[in-house]
């Protein structure tokens, strides 16, 4: 079994056809269902995931119930990789923001190919570089850009994903994403529809204009998606 380069999973994609036929046999494409958690903070990884289509945010949970988003996964990347490293409980929780399609793999067979591939070694490591720099940049964002901006710069990580200028995103989660009180989101929703960066809102979806958002979000957005797209582009061509 081998997986066409070009569709589905980028990393998986990116594999040489005897690596993939490592994972081949033990991988079952799942729904993704919108607002479904995947992978829960403080649980053990069960399975891995790896997106075909749809788009997953890391939620970095609080103790006082706060939460804020810390990434965005698409088919560009995966779920469960950190595994890879020991068991230990997980600490960030992955909710699907947008329904899709994944490969999953139990953890156990995904490790035994890792042991085995220099090649599945070498895709996890460009995965692993892919989120660090959204953790880097994404932490400088949330401390020192106004909240308008990052909102709009999610809006986008989001768009980029599902390749579509409908995203379906409810105010209650852009305030889980964003980690403000719902109020706060609903002022801002209405400022970007006055410049029209957001053309219209209906129940649980959000029609943006992607250029005049892209105005409004910060340096950010465009940081982070040249080096993600340097890192996938040389490492995985």
């Amino acid at each position: 079994m081998t997986l066409p380069s070009g569709i589905g999973n980028r990393l998986l994609a990116a594999l040489p056809a005897a690596d993939f036929d490592l994972l081949a046999p033990e991988l079952e494409t799942v729904a993704l269902e919108r607002d479904s958690v995947v992978s829960q903070a403080g649980d053990q990884t069960e399975h891995l995931f790896f997106p075909h289509s749809g788009a997953i945010s890391v939620m970095v949970d609080m103790a006082n119930g706060q939460t804020v988003a810390s990434a965005a996964i698409g088919r560009e990347g995966a779920v469960g990789t950190l595994s890879v490293l020991g068991p230990s409980p997980v600490a960030v929780t992955a909710i699907v923001r947008a329904a899709g399609t994944a490969s999953r793999i139990p953890a156990s067979r995904f490790h035994t190919a890792f042991g085995r591939s220099p090649a599945i070694r070498h895709a996890v490591q460009i995965h692993f570089k892919a989120m660090l720099i959204q953790f880097q940049i994404g932490g400088a964002c949330n401390a020192l850009h106004p909240v308008q901006a990052r909102m709009a710069r999610w809006l986008l990580q989001l768009r980029d994903r599902i390749d579509d200028d409908v995203l379906p995103l409810t105010q209650e989660a852009l305030s889980q994403i964003l980690g403000v009180r719902r109020p706060t989101v609903t002022l801002l929703m209405r400022n970007l529809r006055a410049s029209g960066a957001i053309r219209s809102e209906r129940r649980g979806e959000i029609e943006i204009d992607q250029l005049r958002l892209a105005e409004a979000a910060c340096e950010c957005r465009d940081t982070m998606r040249l080096e993600l797209e340097d890192i996938f582009s040389t490492n995985l061509a």
